[in-house]
């Protein structure tokens, strides 16, 4: 690992290590006793933020030495291999969750610029707490892996961003390049929010994420100045997010169909979050609940016609 990713690695380890509510704690104990091989489990999202748990959905993700050790050699460990995270329901001492399982191996390609897809780098470079892990190995991994989501959201970002912009709309245009990248049901305006929730990260975040990415930048009171990029290089990152919303939405379709046979109550899950997001009643007719792939597949082009999704 390269020097330049010291300063963003010891901000994330920080972070990851900022103490959260025991029940999240307990909860994140639970899900990794599911699963031999367990190796971390992370806690994120809006429920970070919140200091009452009742009644909220609490995200984790599961980080899992392999997936057959997982699952054993049954087809949730292919499920998971052929089109990652396999994504379960959760209840613990009166809480609610759901939590994505990712191998080692998957996660630490999935927040780099190995992938095209954003759903992983998007998530991990916004605020995470490390809530288990099964050792210091495993801690330093997951870290690391952390570590290297908000450089790949910056670079990515940069070639659709201008030479000279405020230091928060850096991370509010990068997020909104995201959020347009998959099927999304929140309300117009989420990616700002998301960074006006919490402007002193991201303000610390900046400089050592573009130094990790390897983006020279001045930053001063009136925000950040860059190099300028040449044409060629600005239509080169705009057919790159182009071809990253196609594969996103395509992807973000398959694993909602996944979803709704692997998750238990799938549809519903779907229905109650996408009304939570958008503000838009979702109903679920009862041929869906039976067939709940074919169910999901039907719902999808009204909710995209309504602007439910995006």
């Amino acid at each position: 690992m390269s020097d330049r990713m010291a300063p963003l690695r010891a901000l994330v380890a920080a972070e990851l290590a900022q103490p959260v509510d025991p029940a999240v704690v307990a909860m994140a104990a639970a899900i990794a006793a599911r699963h031999p091989g367990s190796q971390a489990v992370l806690f994120y999202g809006s429920c970070l933020r919140e200091t009452r748990l009742d009644g909220l959905m609490l995200d984790f993700y599961l980080i899992v030495a392999d997936y057959a050790a997982a699952f054993g050699e049954g087809w949730l460990a292919a499920a998971n291999r052929l089109l990652p995270p396999n994504v379960f329901p959760f209840e613990h001492d009166g809480l609610i969750a759901k939590y994505a399982v990712l191998s080692e191996a998957d996660f630490a390609r999935l927040a780099s610029p190995a992938t095209r897809n954003v759903s992983v780098w998007a998530r991990f470079a916004q605020p995470s707490r490390l809530v288990w892990q099964a050792g210091d190995d495993a801690g330093a991994r997951a870290i690391a892996a952390v570590a290297s989501a908000a450089p790949t959201l910056l670079a990515a970002a940069r070639p659709c961003l201008p030479d000279r912009l405020p230091l928060l709309d850096l991370w509010r245009g990068a997020f909104a390049l995201t959020y347009r990248a998959e099927l999304r049901a929140e309300r117009a305006g989420r990616a700002g929010s998301v960074v006006d929730a919490d402007p002193a990260r991201y303000t610390a975040f900046t400089a050592p994420a573009l130094a990790a990415a390897g983006i020279t930048a001045t930053i001063d009171r009136e925000g950040i100045g860059f190099a300028p990029l040449s044409q060629a290089e600005r239509r080169a990152g705009l057919r790159a997010w182009a071809r990253r919303r196609r594969e996103g939405k395509a992807l973000t379709l398959l694993r909602l169909a996944k979803a709704s046979g692997t998750y238990a109550g799938g549809i519903d899950y779907l229905a109650w979050k996408i009304s939570r997001h958008s503000g838009q009643p979702v109903e679920i007719r009862p041929w869906q609940r039976r067939w709940p792939i074919a169910g999901a597949i039907a719902l999808l082009p009204r909710l995209i016609a309504r602007g439910a999704v995006r």
